[in-house]
């Protein structure tokens, strides 16, 4: 778009919309990684992989929010 010299609020609102979707996506892949990955380490009574996909999950996280 911008290598075709389109409108700048339309370049912004399509970024806009990227940035939704990978969001969105990243959403769906932490909840698939608790439902299975953190869950099946509570299950396992295993604690040291319990704090492992826990300090996994956190790590993901804080990353996600800066």
């Amino acid at each position: 778009m911008v290598e075709e010299d389109r409108y700048c609020i339309d370049v912004v609102t399509q970024i806009s919309a990227v940035r939704a979707a990978l969001r969105r996506a990243e959403e769906e892949v932490l909840r698939d990684h608790v439902a299975h990955c953190v869950e099946g380490a509570i299950k396992s009574g295993n604690a040291a992989e319990q704090r492992k996909k826990i300090a996994e999950l956190m790590e993901v996280i804080e990353r996600a929010e800066r």
